[in-house]
């Protein structure tokens, strides 16, 4: 789309929110709609979507998935059945999409919750081909539409060809509740790489500094538990982020002392002169080259044998161990908000 109301510009970038408001409610009227997959992502979609007053089916694989699909009231079909579908919700793993045999009509609409198998997996299903990514994990795509909430997604179009491709994505956006808050518009490409930028580029980034925070303060004596605490288990730096969600980061500011707000403002150049941005772009260049999406479906075809090795690698028993010990020396009530 890239235009209207709801469209702002920044250094060049058209940025696009998409609300409700846009939304054609009987576009989907009399449409049949298919939910391929009943985990995390597929079973609050097709609940979401039925208590929107559509009528969805279910395509699974896996026996106990089918049982409780059908154990709440939605019938079942195969993959030759989704495919016959107006509108096809593919809701498994970015991997294991291309491997399904999917076959949409010309005049289908296919929709992933992730652009990761449209820009890196080689997924090209005929008819129109359309993201809705909620910003949210599964389960609480579902608490959120129940509590009226609603939840930050991207939507995105990449193929339209029945010229209803917009109409009818948003339409499945708004019944799963992802335009009560606004769904900005990426292509499925640019949604791939801010998460995979996310998960490879920033979350290692922080699990670095974090590591080197814990190995400082045990050098100054302080019990790895007293750090472990102050870093996840108070919940204050979460209640922290929620805050910058919630108000910004001016407007947060005040909830912290005097001594807080000039240590945080006064400090943050020190580390102006790491070479963090190179080191960041050139994890990032895995990801836009492809060479990532390559070496996952490498590691994919061999039985997942280096994330076996990393896991044990990185989060190993003994960690587990010791923070399950920590979580009950500190008492039940360690996991509630605050």
């Amino acid at each position: 789309m890239g235009t209207g109301p709801g469209a702002t510009a920044r250094g060049g970038i058209v940025t696009v929110i998409h609300h409700e408001d846009e939304v054609d409610a009987g576009v989907l009227d009399g449409r049949s709609v298919a939910v391929v997959g009943y985990g995390n992502q597929g079973r609050s979609w097709a609940l979401n979507l039925r208590d929107a007053g559509l009528d969805p089916t279910v395509c699974v694989r896996a026996d106990e998935s089918r049982a409780r699909a059908e154990h709440e009231g939605f019938a079942t079909v195969d993959v030759a059945g989704a495919s016959r579908a107006d509108v096809v919700c593919v809701l498994v793993p970015d991997d294991v999409i291309p491997t399904l045999g999917l076959a949409p009509a010309e005049d289908a609409l296919t929709i992933v919750a992730s652009g990761y198998a449209l820009a890196f997996g080689g997924f090209r299903p005929a008819g129109d081909v359309a993201m809705v990514a909620p910003r949210m994990l599964g389960p609480e795509v579902r608490s959120c539409f129940t509590e009226g909430v609603g939840f930050i997604s991207a939507v995105g179009v990449e193929v339209d060809a029945t010229g209803l491709a917009w109409p009818r994505t948003l339409a499945v956006a708004a019944a799963i509740g992802g335009l009560r808050q606004g769904a900005v518009e990426l292509t499925p490409r640019q949604e791939a790489v801010l998460d995979l930028a996310v998960e490879q580029v920033l979350s290692p980034a922080l699990t670095l500094v974090n590591g080197a925070f814990v190995g400082l303060m045990l050098e100054q004596g302080i019990p790895l538990e007293a750090v472990l605490c102050e870093l996840m288990l108070s919940g204050e730096i979460e209640r922290n982020y929620r805050m910058l969600r919630e108000e910004g980061f001016v407007a947060q500011l005040d909830h912290h002392s005097p001594t807080s707000q000039y240590g945080q403002l006064s400090r943050r150049g020190r580390f102006d002169h790491l070479e963090v941005a190179a080191a960041m772009g050139e994890v990032l260049d895995d990801i836009t080259s492809g060479r990532f999406a390559d070496e996952w479906e490498q590691e994919r075809r061999a039985g997942h044998p280096g994330l076996a090795r990393l896991r044990a690698e990185h989060a190993g028993p003994e960690m587990a161990e010791f923070e399950r010990d920590l979580r009950a020396r500190l008492g039940p009530d360690v996991d509630r908000d605050g």
